[in-house]
């Protein structure tokens, strides 16, 4: 079995085939899928979702890039859902900056105000976090070292920066999904083999960062089992030993 611990499954772009993409991805051996908490605006699509398909949970937070648009008061009533199982995905995310130094400082502190805040939550409600780290290690690594629980959470699409490693020894995992399989990933294959394996975590971020062979399609979670075929010939284990590693690291973390 194999869980997909990040798939925005809310998107617009499965409107018309979810129940065809869950069954496909089922069909190779996924099991369990997270959509994360990005967009306010998806929200209750995702509650939804979750309703409707046993397998499915879900994640309460605001991504970096709408931080203005983070209302707590709202994402407050969908925390106690049964299927709700981590707040996030919430970080920093510096790629897209203001053109002025003054615009650059203002936006920086809003996200990480933001950000704070649900670190502070997550720990509060004793779930994990979901994170987004984007050319803003430092930064990230300063505030969950100074702000995060002991219930730890995932770094998404973890970025190959070696400094959060430390963060394995306070209940951090790594989600490794498409980015592994492309060719000019050098510094993620470099670093794989250094993350713990008891931290591993698997996932898709469909529909973005679709793995080879199907780079410019939409990802779907299906697309898992290519991940850990590359995470198995980076390592010892078999395919299937990822999958069952990868997926009791899941269960640990997430509680399901």
């Amino acid at each position: 079995m194999i869980v997909d611990t990040h798939c925005h499954l809310d998107d617009m772009r499965y409107k018309d085939d979810l129940t065809e993409v869950l069954r496909s991805a089922k069909e190779s051996g996924v099991e369990k899928f997270i959509i994360p908490g990005a967009d306010p605006e998806t929200l209750e699509r995702a509650v939804e979702i979750s309703e409707t398909y046993e397998h499915v949970y879900f994640a309460v937070g605001v991504h970096p890039y709408d931080a203005r648009s983070y209302d707590k008061h709202y994402l407050k009533q969908f925390v106690t859902h049964p299927k709700c199982v981590a707040i996030g995905e919430c970080g920093l995310d510096y790629y897209r900056l203001p053109e002025t130094q003054e615009e650059i400082e203002v936006e920086k502190e809003l996200q990480k105000e933001v950000f704070i805040d649900q670190i502070l939550w997550a720990k509060a409600l004793q779930k994990p976090l979901i994170v987004h780290i984007r050319e803003s290690s430092s930064d990230c690594l300063e505030l969950l070292e100074k702000y995060a629980g002991d219930k730890g959470g995932v770094l998404h699409c973890y970025n190959a920066d070696e400094s959060l490693l430390k963060l394995a020894d306070r209940h951090f995992y790594y989600g490794i999904g498409g980015v592994l399989t492309f060719k000019n990933a050098k510094k993620l294959i470099n670093v794989y083999p250094k993350i713990p394996l008891k931290r591993l975590l698997i996932e898709t971020d469909a529909p973005y960062l679709t793995p080879h062979p199907h780079r410019g399609e939409r990802n779907e979670p299906a697309y898992t089992a290519l991940i850990a075929e590359k995470m198995a010939e980076l390592s010892s284990l078999k395919r299937e030993e990822i999958a069952v590693l990868t997926t009791q690291n899941a269960q640990r973390l997430f509680g399901i």
